[in-house]
């Protein structure tokens, strides 16, 4: 039986342990018989174009887990940003594990979307926002169509929550091949504040398959800070997307880390609907082997004097593969507009190879907007310079790639996650170099 018709024969049993009586259901249905109309994409659409999922669909994907799984935190404790205090919410194999999390509803609500989704003093707040802005495209329809378990996020006016939020799918192996469809929903009411911590996380070298979706609504001066750490095992794969509408004097940034994984696609879609408002997209890739990572971003901006800035390095070496497709689209209301996209790539490998294609879309004639893409390779003479100085070729070749990549750690908020980050850039490059001194 091929994939597409075991999820569609599975949705019966998910009915089991859902309310088919509930609105969301006759949502999830309608998503279905999208999905079962669609199938999974190909490259025979533009936005697939030079992203296959044929390796990754072969597999024999358990939809549901069998069992429920449990770890022990000292396994994954080095998961976590475990140097600050953070309210967690955490899955394994795409279930709630109430032992490794901490959530609240002390005037705020971090926790679980199928709470929220099953409470009817939820209702008001499901009603207005759940499944508003997500497209009704291929894998979309699929996560929506399964929609249950996931973070659920709402943080009331004027409220700045005290500390970050992690949010953390563990998947643990104990199929021989997972698929999971984490979905989760994040509300920031008017002059709210609140930083999110993302990572999606496989112990296994068995084949891992996460579709994720997640709603973002930033209220009127609302701020939202999310961080999503992608470096997964060779054996997962990934794609994330993520839908964020924005109301007036909102700032949202997000800032995409991609280090490793099988092949990692990122979505991700800002609406502007309103003015004075700031999109910030971030993203540094690192990878090598095979591994694949693919950047599509959409900023629409709807109305007037609204800005965005898009920033992403990439670093390829061996036989990996990266894509940037970045889309900005300006609607004739939206005057006084100022866009900004970045897309620069270092190939460190001949068998490297990047697709990029940044686009504009300008309707109205009195704008700032501008893109550039870079591909090229490291500078070989500041590379001889730094070792006419002593620094090892090695060592030398790591300080030139993050001075590349620093643009976009700069504007990360949340100290930790950048001495965390820059780890990470350390080990991928292979140096032992405290990048920070």
């Amino acid at each position: 039986m091929e994939l597409k018709d075991k999820i569609v024969s599975s949705y019966v049993a998910f009915e089991n342990d859902v309310d088919i009586n509930s609105e969301i259901h006759n949502i999830r249905t309608k998503a279905l018989q999208n999905f079962e109309e669609l199938g999974f994409p190909t490259k025979k659409l533009e936005a697939w174009k030079y992203t296959s999922l044929n390796s990754v669909l072969k597999n024999d994907y358990s939809i549901f887990p069998n069992k429920e799984n449990t770890i022990e935190f000292a396994d994954v404790k080095k998961y976590f940003i475990h140097d600050i205090d953070t309210y967690k919410i955490i899955f394994i194999d795409g279930k709630y594990s109430s032992f490794l999390s901490d959530v609240t509803h002390d005037g705020k609500d971090i926790c679980l979307l199928s709470s929220a989704l099953s409470k009817a003093k939820y209702s008001p707040v499901i009603e207005n926002y759940f499944n508003k802005i997500a497209k009704q495209d291929n894998l979309t329809s699929l996560n929506t169509a399964f929609a249950n378990e996931g973070a659920y996020i709402y943080i009331p006016k004027n409220v700045e929550v005290e500390k970050p939020i992690q949010i953390i799918n563990f998947t643990t192996g104990s199929e021989a091949a997972t698929m999971t469809q984490p979905r989760n929903l994040i509300v920031v009411e008017e002059n709210a504040h609140v930083q999110i911590i993302e990572r999606n996380q496989s112990l296994t070298d068995n084949a891992v398959l996460s579709n994720i979706v997640t709603e973002v609504f930033a209220a009127k001066n609302s701020t939202v800070d999310i961080y999503k750490i992608q470096n997964d095992n060779i054996n997962a794969s990934l794609v994330d997307n993520t839908y964020i509408e924005q109301k007036t004097n909102s700032v949202v940034s997000v800032h995409t880390f991609s280090f490793g994984g099988n092949i990692t696609r990122n979505n991700l879609n800002f609406y502007q609907r309103g003015e004075h408002m700031d999109s910030i997209l971030k993203g540094i890739t690192i990878i090598e082997g095979k591994q694949h990572v693919d950047h599509h971003t959409l900023v629409h901006h709807i109305e007037p004097n609204c800005e965005s800035h898009q920033d992403y390095k990439g670093i390829f070496d061996e036989r990996s593969t990266g894509v940037f497709n970045g889309k900005v689209i300006v609607n004739k209301e939206a005057q006084k507009t100022n866009a900004y996209q970045q897309n620069n790539n270092v190939l460190i490998s001949d068998k490297a190879t990047i697709n990029a294609k940044p686009q504009l879309e300008i309707f109205a004639d009195d704008v700032k907007c501008s893109h550039g893409c870079t591909i090229g390779q490291l500078d070989d003479d500041a590379l001889f310079y730094m070792q006419q100085r002593g620094i090892p070729k090695k060592e030398g070749k790591a300080l030139l790639m993050y001075a590349f990549a620093n643009t976009v750690l700069e504007s990360v908020k949340i100290p930790e996650v950048k001495q965390r980050i820059n780890k990470l850039i350390a080990t991928k490059l292979g140096v032992d170099i405290g990048f920070d001194l």
